[in-house]
């Protein structure tokens, strides 16, 4: 086992101070899903952030959710989304919102100078996406999305493996899979089943972080062409819980990915290259909040008589002094800090990270549609 530190003690028992020397990035969160809990108080955790409003159609929710999450008393409390916008001493706003609000809403925080941290998917389409990018650009606010494992510093270890041509050689291929059981509520009154909030299912939400573990140990090339497998399940109501797909690049690596609402608790990537292979088994939410591993075989063969391994997998342990949601947000008050306080323009790599997840999905989509035909992408 290699560890790269001493794992802290249990993040929850660390005493975490504030950054004094510079104003924290005061949040606003916009709806009070239960995603929001987990945000709110990463936001508390990170060093450079607070929390600062939350808006909710009924005012009543929105008091209840900020005497649940740790909002200090002088956060400002409103019984809509647009007053969270309005008020001048928020900086950046999280969007927890089902999908289809998404371009309304953060187009609208753009235009009032909000920078934007936003819930996966994206967007419905890449159309919406760009008009929310392209909004963000003209007013020169940040965008990011919630893809919180890219920030774990599990994820910067896994990237220096598989980008050194001596130890890992090539990519050849990724498979990913995030599949969870959901009851039957869930699977009746969620907004992931309902058409007109999260017309995406499984897709936009599980899907879009087996997209991104792809795209990430592919350096995010896009694939040539992208097809969806057979074994698609929708609900009565039209929307996807099941779903397969593949992906090919023009130089013959090749990619798999199954996301679903009807299998057991499963979020595993596994990349393969010339000279070594990596595997995750928690990929997006890490067993431990102070620690992840990965396990990676290089250059592994068998024993003479081929009745077992001459070279095992070895497993790297990666600790981390936050936990990977508070560590996005550090990352995005940082990126924002720098724009309000030196003129910065925003970071795009973010926003291009996000699009070019988009465009995946949505030829997954596509693909579905048009009864699992290939799609082109270059």
């Amino acid at each position: 086992m290699a560890l790269y530190n001493t794992p802290p003690a249990s993040v929850t028992s660390i005493p975490f101070a504030k950054d004094t020397a510079e104003m924290p990035i005061q949040f606003g969160i916009l709806g009070c899903a239960k995603v929001a809990r987990k945000v709110s108080r990463s936001i508390t955790l990170a060093p450079n952030a607070t929390l600062y409003a939350v808006g909710s159609r009924s005012l009543e929710k929105a008091e209840r959710f900020a005497a649940a999450n740790g909002f200090p008393p002088s956060a400002n409390i409103y019984g809509d989304y647009e007053a969270v916008l309005d008020d001048p001493g928020v900086d950046a706003v999280y969007m927890p919102l089902p999908t289809s609000l998404h371009l309304k809403w953060a187009v609208l925080a753009a235009e009032k100078k909000k920078h934007v941290l936003l819930e996966k998917p994206a967007a419905l389409n890449v159309a919406e996406l760009d008009r929310i990018l392209a909004a963000c650009e003209s007013n020169g606010v940040q965008f990011m999305d919630g893809s919180m494992w890219l920030h774990h510093p599990r994820t910067a270890k896994i990237k220096e493996l598989i980008s050194d041509p001596h130890r890992f050689g090539q990519l050849k291929s990724v498979q990913s899979i995030f599949t969870f059981l959901g009851d039957s509520d869930f699977l009746e009154n969620d907004i992931r089943v309902k058409p007109d909030l999260d017309a995406l299912g499984v897709l936009g939400d599980v899907g879009w972080y087996c997209i991104g573990a792809i795209l990430f140990a592919a350096s995010y090339e896009l694939p040539k062409s992208v097809t969806a497998l057979a074994g698609t399940v929708f609900n009565e109501a039209g929307v996807l819980q099941t779903c397969r797909a593949s992906m090919l690049w023009e130089d013959g690596k090749e990619a798999t990915f199954t996301c679903s609402f009807q299998a057991n608790l499963t979020m595993t990537v596994t990349t393969i290259g010339t000279k070594a292979s990596l595997h995750v088994d928690d990929f997006v939410i890490p067993f431990r909040e102070d620690a992840a591993a990965f396990s990676a075989g290089i250059q592994c063969s068998f024993n003479d008589l081929t009745t077992g391994w001459k070279q095992m997998p070895s497993k790297h342990v990666v600790p981390t002094d936050l936990p990977q949601e508070a560590l996005l947000v550090r990352e995005f008050s940082s990126l924002v800090a720098d724009i309000k306080r030196n003129g910065s323009k925003p970071e795009q790599k973010w926003p291009t990270l996000s699009r070019k997840t988009q465009l995946v999905l949505d030829a997954v989509k596509t693909s579905i549609d048009r009864e699992l035909q290939p799609i082109e992408l270059q």
